[in-house]
């Protein structure tokens, strides 16, 4: 298949807000495309190419000036050969050779097909056309039912291999939770309190909120691997939680967790220091979804606490308590925010694992408003910030796939923070406007505040109340940040 035929369809998608049309036009293009190229125009199509992020981004390609193409004959088979190739250089020089290798690529390339090239290598494909659009195209194209695809990518820790399996006819059904393989893990929905959250969810497990990152540990036999978040495995770096799985009386499971750094009292570390590379974490463990070979995510929370509980021993455990008695709870959360904990998690004891969702059965609950934010833009400072990128345009996701600006603020910065944020705002600049740098929406930062207010200011209708900054989120992505629905739906919990 030609790469012009992916370029062609991301213009047509973009050309369409009706998100059933987008499904039909990137169906249509992936019942035609050939097995072996399936994940390589998975990836392409949700700007997310198969070999990750390799070194290779506005600055690179910004210096890389070759006459179009005048027909079209690069393939895809060529084009993601290209970027492995690309993705494999490293070492003395590798900035310049993965230049060279680029260079020649993109004199292959058309105009159009440039323009497309730069735009997915850079996180600037601006399609409408997320994971879930892409995955309700694989189902129609394919026949499988969508719910299936959508749970296979999800245990399978990426759509691309479910789409595979689905657009050549396998079967999906029979795709369960497998060791040493990533799951999208699930996420929660915000509360403002305890009572709200009981009030929603019913008899809970109320668990300590921590400050830490988010891990998911696998055994198999003598093999351990840990991964993020995000998936990225992080297996060579935390030695010491390999050492706690590999102590554990189990040789097969899938453990969710969190990992934080702990000071000589026992107490959290904050967040920045927790990871720091010369911090040893401690793993507290808070669920399992796979263990002797059998998965357990379709088991309510109660009965995988229960299995939980043989398998890892207090010290490694999340403390929390069952109840759905406000009386009970509130103490247990104040307590846990005077050891220094974020807050505590409110998890419906019949709720199951909802892989890669953001599921309404978990909610967490902070004593301070935080939001997860995407930076667009930034201010140079003046005084004894002179030189520095200050103060942030803050944005919310919205349903478009663009950012809907909430507000500002340059408070919370510490001078470490400052020079970190302005160097990689420079490196993320895309226009300059006066005294602004506006930058690719990439840098996602986590923002405490007191609440918001009706504002017509902002395109969003909302505005931020004393908002500072927390730290920055390296583990998420932009398109993991909070909604201007969230944002909105803290007017009921703030001042007008």
């Amino acid at each position: 298949m030609k790469l012009a035929s992916v370029v062609d369809t991301s213009k047509r998608v973009a050309a369409t807000s009706k998100r059933s049309e987008k499904v039909g036009i990137l169906a249509t293009l992936l019942a035609t495309v050939p097995a072996g190229e399936i994940d390589a125009v998975v990836g392409l199509l949700v700007g997310e190419p198969r070999q990750g992020r390799f070194g290779v981004g506005w600055a690179t390609l910004a210096n890389i000036h070759t006459e179009p193409a005048c027909e079209s004959s690069l393939t895809i088979h060529e084009f993601d050969d290209a970027l492995t190739t690309v993705a494999s250089i490293s070492g003395v020089g590798s900035q310049g050779d993965r230049a060279v290798v680029m260079a020649a690529l993109l004199q292959r390339a058309t105009a159009d097909e440039q323009q497309y090239i730069r735009r997915v290598l850079t996180g600037e494909l601006r399609q409408g056309a997320n994971e879930g659009v892409v995955a309700d195209a694989v189902a129609r194209a394919s026949g499988a039912p969508l719910d299936e695809v959508r749970r296979a990518a999800m245990l399978l820790g990426d759509l691309a291999p479910a789409a595979r399996r689905a657009l050549t006819g396998q079967s999906l059904a029979d795709i369960g939770l497998q060791s040493l393989v990533g799951v999208q893990p699930m996420l929660a929905t915000t509360s403002a309190s305890i009572a709200e959250a009981l009030a929603a969810v019913g008899r809970s497990s109320v668990e300590w909120k921590l400050d830490g990152a988010r891990v998911q540990v696998h055994r198999a036999g003598g093999q351990v691997r840990v991964f993020t978040r995000n998936l990225n495995e992080i297996s060579d770096r935390v030695p010491e939680i390999v050492q706690v799985a590999l102590a554990l009386p189990s040789d097969e499971f899938v453990l969710d967790g969190e990992a934080i750094g702990l000071d000589a009292t026992g107490s959290p570390l904050k967040f920045q220091d927790t990871m720091h590379a010369d911090t040893q974490l401690v793993p507290f463990f808070f669920d399992v979804l796979q263990h002797d070979g059998r998965s357990l995510i379709d088991m309510s929370l109660v009965d995988r606490k229960a299995v939980l509980g043989e398998l890892v021993p207090d010290r490694y455990r999340l403390p929390s308590i069952d109840t759905d008695d406000v009386g009970a709870a509130t103490p247990f959360a104040v307590d846990a925010v005077a050891r220094g904990h974020e807050g505590v998690m409110v998890k419906a004891l019949d709720s199951l694992y909802q892989a890669g969702r953001r599921g309404a059965t978990w909610r967490k609950v902070k004593p301070v408003h935080t939001l997860d934010l995407v930076v667009l833009a930034a201010e140079w400072g003046h005084g004894r910030r002179t030189g520095w990128l200050s103060n942030l345009h803050l944005g919310a996701r919205g349903a478009d796939g663009e950012f809907v600006m909430v507000g500002k603020t340059f408070k919370g910065l510490t001078d470490d923070l400052l020079r970190w944020q302005t160097d990689e705002l420079q490196r993320l600049a895309l226009a300059t406007d006066g005294h602004v740098v506006h930058v690719r929406p990439e840098l996602v930062v986590e923002i405490a505040l007191d609440g918001v207010q009706r504002s017509t200011r902002y395109p969003g209708g909302v505005a931020l109340r004393f908002a500072r900054v927390r730290r920055y989120r390296a583990d998420k992505r932009a398109d993991e940040a909070d909604t201007i629905e969230g944002v909105q739906a803290l007017l009921s919990t703030g001042p007008e």
